[in-house]
């Protein structure tokens, strides 16, 4: 696969997305009503558009547009053109619906097989996907990139956790593409079987659809002995392969900005922030022909960076919040990833929780419920619920109740992690 988009100045690639930014404004305008409707009420128009800063004057799309415009207003291409649709689990309201042509699923593969060759991959090597198949894009857009470049899929998708091991124990892929709460449920499942998880074919484990954080990196890599990198994306804006972390680095993930163009913006005044500022990420598609998207909201907090190994690019940090994942308990922003750090530090825990939000009174009160490791005692676990009291209490400033519960009790992920349990309504 001959991919030439790495070696480009960084002035050839911010002309090639002005042209490509000026396209799929014109291409937006002209075929999709929402955002006919939306630049004339905001008074803007294609033409606005002259540099790549004129993009702050347009618009946002938000994920209630979509929801907004289901199934297919937001297509701008006949439906004769869509080659595939996806959409969204829609388990709080209707689903997200996307749309892709045939040069869109190219595109998709051509980010994906890129991201993959970062992440360590090569052709000739094996790659076992245990993202879901069907509508969630996971799955499918692992395994048309894993094609594009040259690997050979095992497309296990998710689910039937003790067949996933024995496929990778008889299959023996290099490389692993799942999200990383059931790469924990994998572990899990190796040592039940009494296989070491050290000892398998796996090189590198490719991970994302959720946030997850460098704690929980160091607790795959040492049981599983991989590189355990983050992988970017979102349907509304492609599906995976948006960004990746490199493998050599593992420092942040490269946006593949020959194709989307990323701004960060404060969630609240909603002005744009300067390089190097935390803020909520945005992006507008550069060469989507189904469903251009401008300004896409994703809630996820980031900041932007300069290039590492591939200069070209530049560097998202690794997401380890979403605005909309926020809690605030008396006061305080609380993040499940800010837990999870502490959880992890926590030789008798296991890194299997949940967040259970509940009423006291008239106060909301946070207990983190978390499954103590097989080998802990009693007494260890007594002295383990005391520790992680001091240290969310020390380390983000509010007091929680802890639950240890035996092993093997939480529900187990085969997709994205369910983290937080709101019972305030049960209360």
């Amino acid at each position: 696969m001959k991919d030439t988009a790495e070696k480009l100045s960084a002035d050839e690639l911010a002309a090639l997305q002005l042209e490509r930014l000026q396209w799929t404004l014109r291409h937006a305008y002209a075929n999709v009503h929402f955002y006919t409707k939306k630049f004339d009420e905001t008074g803007v128009h294609p033409d606005d558009c002259k540099e790549l800063a004129d993009l702050a004057k347009f618009p946002f799309t938000t994920k209630a547009d979509l929801r907004d415009n289901y199934p297919f207003g937001m297509f701008a291409v006949p439906q004769d053109q869509v080659r595939r649709i996806h959409a969204s689990s829609g388990t709080t309201g209707k689903p997200t619906v996307v749309g892709y042509t045939e040069q869109d699923i190219d595109t998709w593969a051509t980010v994906m097989a890129r991201s993959i060759r970062a992440a360590g991959g090569r052709p000739g090597h094996k790659v076992h996907v245990a993202y879901g198949y069907g509508l969630f894009t996971g799955g499918l857009g692992a395994h048309y990139g894993a094609e594009k470049l040259g690997c050979t899929v095992i497309p296990a998708s998710g689910g039937m956790t003790a067949r996933q091991v024995q496929l990778i124990t008889d299959f023996q892929p290099e490389i692993i593409m799942v999200t990383p709460s059931y790469m924990l449920t994998l572990l899990d499942e190796f040592e039940r079987q009494g296989v070491d998880p050290r000892a398998s074919s796996l090189k590198v484990g490719i991970f994302g659809a959720e946030p997850w954080t460098e704690q929980m990196r160091a607790e795959i890599e040492e049981r599983f002995a991989l590189d355990a990198v983050d992988i970017y994306g979102l349907s509304e804006v492609m599906g995976p392969g948006v960004a990746q972390e490199c493998v050599e680095t593992k420092d942040g993930l490269h946006i593949w900005e020959d194709h989307f163009f990323p701004e960060v913006i404060d969630p609240f005044s909603e002005e744009v922030l300067p390089s190097g500022a935390q803020g909520e990420l945005l992006f507008t598609s550069l060469t989507k022909q189904a469903l251009p998207i401008i300004r896409y909201r994703t809630r996820d907090l980031t900041r932007l960076m300069p290039g590492t190994a591939r200069p070209a690019f530049r560097r998202m940090e690794k997401v380890t919040g979403r605005s909309d994942d926020l809690i605030i308990l008396r006061g305080v922003n609380v993040f499940p990833t800010q837990i999870e750090e502490i959880v992890l530090r926590v030789d008798a825990l296991s890194p299997h929780f949940q967040l259970v939000r509940s009423t006291r009174g008239r106060l909301d009160h946070l207990t983190v419920r978390v499954e103590a490791r097989h080998d802990a005692t009693t007494d260890a676990r007594t002295a383990a619920a005391a520790v992680l009291i001091a240290g969310v209490k020390d380390g983000v400033g509010v007091t929680v109740g802890v639950e240890v519960v035996e092993p093997d009790t939480l529900e187990r992920s085969v997709g994205k992690m369910r983290r937080v349990i709101d019972e305030r309504d049960k209360t």
